[in-house]
């Protein structure tokens, strides 16, 4: 009956909001695959050798250290009952350890195990601020859970090595630093040894091979090797292999953080962006901390809160959702199996406190501002423990209303738009560019050990979405198994998308980076009352498909609502596509006009074709159908999901083949 109530309780608290997914059976085997490129020694030995990872000599023998030492901690709890008050009530409101019993072995449910880790940090941290027996016995209970998994992960896909390991390290291992002398020596030993035993086996899994290549910028490789790292510091004079470990994660992470986001944009998508950015955060952390290594000072870290201000929707409920993100409209419209966690209580889960931490860094007043305002939508966060100690109390947040309304990001060739910061604002985003931004093509090069896994990316070049009066309109349509360009608002060329898409969950798999380091955002210009935008999409498809032009101009004048104009051209004829979706339902009007409606919003579409054919009267076949698409599967088999609706589409196609065509549609906003 307990854990039945634990159950209900913990959808009510704020916990992490997890892809339920990962990788499929092409990406799987990918990790197992060797390089003809790399020969000799792998790079990162020389990493391992050169780069800073030894434990300061004052913290050798001291517990705790990895985060915090004693007298650190005597200084936050003073910062818990005066300067940091509020922030601490909000963090004791919600304690998970305290909820319930943690699920009984072998807890391979998704997410379980995550959940346990997150809630043996917690409770330890919480102990050790406030004193309380009470959080050290439930963290004392999820500790011997985490001991009693013989497998941390999922037997059927990746034991031992994958996300959960490195949740259930970084939380035990936390948990053991901070808690060391509050354990009996046998507890001690029973934690220790476990940490020794998973340690292993993930380090075993990640260490350089002959012809090994890394996914470095996802988030299956980064999370596992934050957690390595927790561990290897709460462990380092304890376990001769410690050290070795340290280095492993310092120099796979030199590699992760140079080829991080160059302009802040994540490239995963939103949902990524709130479940990955922790693990960089708490590996930095602990790697500054253990050994006085800063390592935040990059330009993704620096411009990280513009990505978060610019995606999120005018509402402060969702998000402009491009990649692998929730259930799309089911999740707008509050349904569907991801909300309830998404949304706990019907609050955005959106993790806004690592923007307190980029604040604190940088001194950095418009990241506490950002921070500040998704906190007024009554957001919420996984890790509310943490603002005690990234809050900067004394640092002057800048009112989001004084900061700019729109942004380019142009690494990414990503823009955002919105009239102003209110509620009631209208924006819009539009997207043209690589999957991993620009900056990849020069460090595929540089970096032969690299391997890109772009799966969380969508073949959507010169996609958009639009938002006005509290509503989303257009597109998009959420997580994918099998990512398809007809679920974004852009283009088909005889019904086929953009990339290698169809094959799997990664549709950019197998392609040339240079080719595709082609699609950009040729111009952008905002003037007063206009925002013109020009996309180049054309190498985002297969050569074989004959394309030599897809350039869509994007124009929006204020009172006077969109023009989308694409200039399409082939080498041999073809029909053309243009998509655009709607979260309920697209209507066809008299004559050529389509409406979309949404709550108090409607969108008209009037579209005009001009093809080179010989029957120019019948240019345009226009169809409205559900849009269903591949729901991502259990792990391991992320493709293999069940077919799912998510919204409508209109499709305007060429009736015939022809070398090119221009198609303009203009899209007014009306009450």
């Amino acid at each position: 009956m307990r854990n039945f109530l634990f159950l209900i309780l913990l959808t009510a608290v704020c916990i992490q909001p997890l892809p339920q997914h990962a990788q499929d059976a092409r990406e799987l085997q990918q990790e197992q695959t060797s390089s003809s490129k790399l020969k000799g020694e792998h790079p990162l030995s020389e990493l391992m050798r050169v780069r800073p990872s030894a434990l300061k000599p004052e913290l050798r023998g001291v517990h705790p250290r990895v985060y915090v030492t004693d007298k650190e901690l005597t200084e936050l709890r003073e910062r818990s009952r005066t300067t940091h008050k509020e922030l601490w009530r909000q963090a004791l409101s919600h304690v998970r350890a305290l909820a319930g019993d943690p699920p009984p072995p072998p807890a391979e449910a998704r997410r379980q195990q995550n959940d346990v880790a997150i809630a043996i940090a917690e409770a330890a941290f919480i102990y050790k601020i406030e004193g309380d027996k009470k959080y050290l016995n439930a963290a004392r209970k999820y500790m011997d859970a985490a001991v009693s998994y013989d497998i941390w992960g999922y037997a059927s896909n990746k034991p031992n090595v994958d996300l959960a390991a490195g949740h259930l390290l970084y939380g035990l291992g936390w948990g053991y630093d901070l808690l060391y002398h509050d354990l009996t020596e046998s507890e001690r030993t029973r934690y220790r040894d476990k940490l020794i035993k998973q340690a292993r086996l993930l380090a075993d899994y990640f260490k350089p091979k002959s012809g090994k290549t890394y996914a470095y910028s996802q988030n299956h490789t980064f999370i596992p090797i934050a957690g390595l790292g927790v561990a290897a510091y709460a462990l380092y004079d304890e376990t001769p292999e410690a050290p070795e470990w340290a280095k492993l994660a310092r120099a796979i992470f030199d590699r992760t953080l140079a080829t991080y986001s160059q302009d802040g944009y994540y490239y995963e998508g939103f949902e990524y962006w709130i479940f990955s950015t922790p693990w960089l955060v708490h590996y930095m952390d602990a790697q500054a901390h253990a050994t006085g290594e800063d390592l935040y000072d990059r330009p993704g870290f620096r411009s990280m809160h513009e990505y978060v201000a610019h995606s999120m929707l005018p509402s402060g409920d969702y998000i402009f959702d491009f990649g692998d993100v929730f259930e799309g409209p089911l999740t707008r419209a509050h349904k569907g199996d991801e909300y309830p966690r998404t949304h706990p209580q019907g609050h955005f889960n959106s993790n806004y406190n690592l923007l307190y931490r980029l604040a604190q860094r940088f001194k950095n007043g418009e990241a506490q501002g950002v921070a500040d305002w998704l906190k007024s939508f009554g957001q919420v966060n996984a890790e509310d423990f943490w603002s005690l100690l990234w809050y900067d109390a004394k640092l002057k947040p800048v009112p989001i209303e004084k900061q700019p309304a729109w942004h380019y990001f142009p690494d990414h060739d990503v823009f955002y738009w919105r009239s102003d910061w209110s509620k009631d604002a209208t924006a819009f985003a539009f997207k043209c560019g690589p999957p991993e931004g620009h900056h990849t093509e020069a460090m595929l090069k540089q970096f032969p050990d690299w391997r890109l896994s772009s799966g969380h990316a969508h073949p959507d070049a010169n996609s958009f979405i639009i938002f006005a009066r509290g509503q989303y309109l257009t597109g998009d349509t959420g997580y994918a198994g099998v990512p398809m360009t007809e679920h974004h608002n852009t283009l088909l060329v005889n019904g086929k998308g953009q990339g290698k898409e169809g094959d799997g969950h990664d549709a950019f798999a197998g392609m040339s980076y240079e080719l595709l380091n082609r699609i950009r955002l040729a111009d952008v210009k905002v003037e007063q009352n206009q925002v013109t935008l020009r996309g180049d999409a054309t190498a985002a498809y297969e050569p074989q498909l004959g394309l030599k032009k897809f350039v869509r101009e994007f124009v929006y004048r204020t009172n006077a609502g969109f023009t989308v104009t694409d200039e399409v051209e082939t080498t041999k004829p073809a029909s053309f596509t243009w998509l655009m979706h709607a979260d309920d339902r697209i209507v066809k009007e008299e004559g050529r006009l389509f409406r979309i409606e949404a709550g108090r919003a409607k969108l008209m579409i009037d579209p005009t074709l001009d093809a080179q054919i010989e029957t120019p009267q019948q240019s345009v076949q226009s169809a409205i159908e559900t849009n269903y698409l591949t729901a991502p599967g259990p792990p391991g088999a992320v493709d293999k999901g069940e077919r799912q609706a998510r919204g409508q589409k209109l499709l305007l196609s060429t009736a015939v083949p022809t070398t090119k065509a221009r198609f303009v549609e203009k899209l007014t906003i009306e009450k």
